[in-house]
Parts: structure tokens; sequence; C-alpha cells
């Protein structure tokens, strides 16, 4: 089985199902974002602080390569710029895990680590400005995604049991 790539806006839940998704699986979950920080030995916020977009860009592109070379048999939650890597496609199967901008943002609050979560994503200290990234992206997602999943009012189990049944 090759590779299944999970994108979507911050917060969509791209790594709750992969970690739901490997329970009844062989696949291994894997977090482009964990694996840019275990790179540089610091977090995602600091790397954009201390060196910019165009740097943790460039880290992608690189974690990109290395996923397509050496990644086999796992699913891969990605960050939400992720999808603008040349070789995606390349990479594995494109999985668009997407829903409204309220749903996710409600998601977020929502969860009992709440705090964490939004200190996770800075962004959604404006959610003007979060809004317009994502409308910006959302059409982007569909494009390149093999295979698009609705995630709004769903269990991580029912998001999985559709991507399994749409594989």
């Amino acid at each position: 089985m090759k590779n299944i790539l999970l994108i979507g806006f911050m917060g969509v839940g791209k790594g709750t199902v992969a970690r739901e998704f490997t329970k009844n699986s062989d696949l291994f979950a894997i977090d482009c974002d964990d694996l840019i920080e275990s790179l540089e030995n610091r977090k995602i916020k600091e790397i954009f602080k201390e060196d910019g977009e165009s740097y943790f860009r460039d880290l992608e592109k690189k974690t990109a390569l290395w996923l397509e070379k050496s990644v086999k048999n796992a699913i891969i939650s990605t960050g939400g710029g992720f999808y603008k890597v040349k070789n995606l496609k390349k990479i594995g199967t494109v999985v668009l895990l997407d829903s409204s901008f309220e749903a996710i943002l409600q998601r977020i609050l929502n969860h009992p680590n709440a705090k964490n979560k939004l200190a996770k994503r800075p962004l959604f200290n404006s959610p003007k400005e979060a809004k317009k990234l994502y409308n910006q992206r959302s059409k982007e997602y569909k494009k390149v995604a093999d295979i698009v999943i609705n995630v709004e009012n769903k269990s991580p189990k029912e998001i999985v049991d559709e991507i399994k049944k749409a594989l």
C-alpha cells in the first residue's frame, strides 16, 4: 500500500485522523510538522519567528523529498501549507479533510486543551486573517486532492471509514 497524505486547513483534525487510522491498519502515522521540529530541534513557531516563512517552506520541501524517497505504508498528516510541495502526488494519495472555517474554529475552541491548540496556531488570534488564508487555500486544496472528505460533525472513526471506502 502506498502512503496517504492528509491535507487541509490548520485545525481541521489531520493529526487526530492519522492517529485514528493507525488503530486498525498496518500504517504508521507521521506528522510533517513533528519531522520538521525534530530536524531543526525547535518549534515551528520559533522557526517562523527566527527564520521566516520562506525558510520554513524550504524545510517542507526537504521533508517532502525525504518522504517520497524513504517512506512507504504511512498515513502522513501535513501542515496547512504543505499541499504546495511539487512532489505531493509522488508521496502518495492526497486526501483533503474539508470543513468550513467556522466549524474548524469551533473544533479548536471546544477542545479540552483549547488554550494550547490556539497557542500552536497563532494565526487564529486574528480570525479575520485566518479566514482570509482559509478562503485562499480552500480552492487550492481541492485542486490537488485525489479524494475530498467532508469532516464536519463526524467522529475521527467515521472519517477514517470514509477514507477507507474512498480508497
